[in-house]
């Protein structure tokens, strides 16, 4: 990121170097305490002073050809409001490029005042007032360099996930929808990613991926099935 302006980082309390590090490489770090993902990307842009915010996650990365897109458009008389760029998602090493996983376009950049992140308790994303368009070059996700890594994460996602039932009256969810979700909805979710998506193309990477993808859709109605069992 030495092409940046501005580098804002946000910490919620990690036991690496990660606040060393990125003081030693002159950005402006803040402590802030774990409110959940779009609170702290949304008090991260309040931090930022520039006229355009670039939206990162710690496991992204942006590409020199990305870097290159950004820059022209930022710079050009005519500039949007905010600007769309395709994710290359990487499991366990390999670039996903089946199912489904790219070109996984997401809404990063944005002038300042223009965006925010909707506040849900997982999978957030951006919302930009105005025109928008796609930029060229790819952001990079390393999400997943390991099988462990990512089941914890589809462990603690479909625990967000399940929140929602937090309104359901005790044992409101019925049982056709019972077996739907935490039965038939995860296979078809595989027929779906790995046959018609073509998953399948991406090797035994995107075997496991899809596969696990099917169990965290179980796993995250099974759960809201559990909490629905202790409201009331």
């Amino acid at each position: 990121m030495s092409w940046a302006d501005e580098v804002v980082v946000v910490d919620s309390g990690s036991n690496d170097r990660t606040c060393e590090l990125a003081t030693e490489f002159g950005a402006k770090v803040f402590l802030e305490s774990w409110k959940g993902f779009s609170a702290q990307k949304n008090f991260a842009i309040q931090k930022a002073t520039g006229d355009w915010i670039l939206s990162l996650d710690a496991d992204e990365e942006v590409s020199p050809e990305l870097a290159s897109s950004i820059r022209e458009a930022i710079h050009r008389p005519d500039a949007l409001d905010g600007y769309w760029m395709p994710r290359r998602n990487l499991f366990l090493g390999r670039w996903i490029k089946h199912g489904g996983f790219y070109p996984d376009a997401k809404l990063r950049l944005w002038k300042r005042g223009a965006g925010h992140f909707d506040h849900r308790a997982v999978h957030e994303t951006a919302k930009v007032t105005g025109a928008t368009a796609t930029l060229d070059g790819d952001l990079v996700h390393h999400a997943y360099p390991t099988l462990e890594s990512y089941l914890e994460h589809m462990n603690r996602y479909s625990s967000l996930g399940s929140e929602r039932v937090g309104k359901l009256a005790p044992n409101s969810i019925p049982l056709y929808e019972f077996l739907m979700n935490v039965w038939l909805r995860p296979r078809l979710t595989f027929i779906y990613n790995y046959l018609i998506r073509g998953g399948f193309l991406d090797g035994r990477e995107g075997l496991l991926l899809h596969l696990y993808h099917a169990v965290y859709v179980s796993w995250k109605y099974a759960k809201q099935w559990e909490l629905s069992r202790k409201v009331g």
